[in-house]
């Protein structure tokens, strides 16, 4: 069968907006396809279908507003949590 399962995460460096790093990845059979992290402000494609997956995600403007947003709204909402 096929695995297809994806991780978010936050880096925290400091408890500022600016030492906090939101990443969502997108695996596949346990390879990272593609990735969206906060410091780059965009999709990263790994493999040949996380490329395509990368141009076409980075052109919905809506999509990329809202993981814009995750670094605040999921990741400093969360650190007195974790």
């Amino acid at each position: 069968g096929f695995l297809e399962y994806a991780v978010i995460r936050c880096v925290f460096n400091s408890t500022e907006l600016k030492g906090i790093e939101f990443i969502r990845s997108y695996y596949f059979n346990k390879v990272e396809d593609v990735r969206f992290s906060s410091s780059v402000g965009k999709y990263v494609g790994y493999t040949e279908p996380g490329l395509k997956y990368a141009e076409n995600w980075n052109k919905d403007q809506a999509l990329m507003a809202s993981e814009k947003a995750q670094k605040e709204t999921y990741c400093q909402h969360n650190i007195d949590i974790d």
